[in-house]
Formats: C-alpha cells, sequence, structure tokens
C-alpha cells in the first residue's frame, strides 16, 4: 500500500468517525426528549376535606376531620422537611423531618394530634380551610409551586395552569364542592 493511499484511508476513516459522533450528538437531544416526565407534580394534592362533616365546634374531632392528603407519585421517598401547604389567608404549616414513602398518601389534619407516618397534625384551635371557597398551595422547601386545589369560586384558578393533567376538580378525589348545604359563614 502507498503512502498516499494511507494517508486517504486515515482521512477517510477519520471522517467516517466525525460524522458519526455528529449523527450520534443531533440523535440524542431527540431520544433524551422521547424520555422526558409527564408534566404533573411527584407529591400532589390528592384530596382536600375542607368542610369537616358534623357541626363546626372547634372541637378536637371536628378540626380533624378538617383535611388534607398529599400523595406521592414516585416509587421513591420523598423528603419533605421545609416543605409548605398554605390557604389564601395565609395560614401556612410547615413540614418538619418528614419523609413521604413512595407510592403512599399522608393526611394533614387541621387539629391536634399524634404524628405517625399517614397522619399528620397542624396542632391548630381554629379551622384553617374555608368551606366557600379556598385554594390549598404545596411548595417545595425552596419555595417553588408544587401543586395546589381550589373550590369554591377559585375552583380551577389555583395557579392558573388550568391542570392540564385531566385531573378535572369535580371527580371522586375526596372533593365536596360548595353545593353541600353547608350555609354557615366561618371564614
Amino acid at each position: 500500500m502507498s503512502t498516499s493511499a494511507s494517508v486517504t484511508a486515515r482521512r477517510l476513516t477519520a471522517a467516517a468517525l466525525t460524522a458519526g459522533a455528529l449523527v450520534g450528538a443531533m440523535a440524542l437531544p431527540a431520544s433524551a426528549s422521547d424520555h422526558a416526565r409527564p408534566d404533573r407534580p411527584e407529591v400532589r394534592i390528592s384530596a382536600v376535606q375542607y368542610d369537616a362533616p358534623g357541626r363546626d365546634d372547634r372541637s378536637r374531632s371536628s378540626l380533624n376531620r378538617e383535611w388534607v392528603e398529599l400523595t406521592n407519585t414516585t416509587r421513591h421517598t420523598i423528603n419533605l422537611d421545609g416543605w409548605t401547604l398554605k390557604n389564601e389567608d395565609g395560614r401556612t404549616y410547615t413540614f418538619h423531618h418528614y419523609r413521604l414513602e413512595g407510592r403512599s398518601t399522608v393526611r394533614v389534619h387541621t387539629g391536634e394530634g399524634r404524628d405517625t407516618r399517614r397522619d399528620l397534625f397542624q396542632d391548630r384551635n381554629k379551622e384553617v380551610w374555608d368551606n366557600r371557597s379556598d385554594t390549598a398551595t404545596l411548595r417545595n422547601d425552596r419555595g417553588r409551586f408544587v401543586d395546589d386545589e381550589s373550590w369554591g369560586r377559585h375552583r380551577g384558578h389555583g395557579d392558573n395552569r388550568g391542570h392540564g393533567d385531566n385531573r378535572g376538580h369535580g371527580d371522586n378525589r375526596g372533593h365536596h364542592g360548595d353545593n353541600r348545604g353547608h350555609g354557615d359563614n366561618r371564614h
């Protein structure tokens, strides 16, 4: 093999390798986007019992029948330390030293009680969630929006994203709407 043929062969090999690398680099973003995670939070507000059944008498029992459920939709445990759950009036519950296991749900009660893996208590002596209209907003430890749920006049307007995940707001997630016949003027 002559020297010029050897140089030509090396140049062709180099050109082929370069072309292959370029094609691979161009294809990478497309294949990575094929595996993008769906636009839904890993932890979501899965149910809200904003109007406790029975009389609203601020008893421990009544306050603990008012709650918000959060569900971890992943297989992995998520550390909720520093996360917040807030109503429209600014009443905020901050999670302390709590980890939500994968594919599990925790219920955050308004009243007093002993925290467990499945039930947390805000230790309040007054209702948090307005029966007529309110929004529960969940934020992570950096203050970034995670999820929300609205009812009453704010139904579907929580963060103006329209809940494009087809969850709806009149589904079977534990919501009671504002048509339950409770005419109290509690705020």
